[in-house]
């Protein structure tokens, strides 16, 4: 997985498909300690891996 990314206003993205919270709703998570952000989405991807 990519670290998690800002936009330059210090919003988040989604960890997969790089989507800001003005565009899907972001949920927060924790992967080895750092801080992801994934929108709802790509949830799926991360629950069951892509295919």
């Amino acid at each position: 997985m990519t670290e998690e990314k800002d936009t330059p206003g210090g919003e988040k993205k989604c960890l997969i498909c790089q989507k800001t919270s003005q565009e899907r709703v972001l949920l927060h998570g924790l992967e080895e300690g750092r801080e992801i952000w994934v929108c709802v989405r790509c949830l799926p991807v991360l629950i069951h891996g892509a295919h």
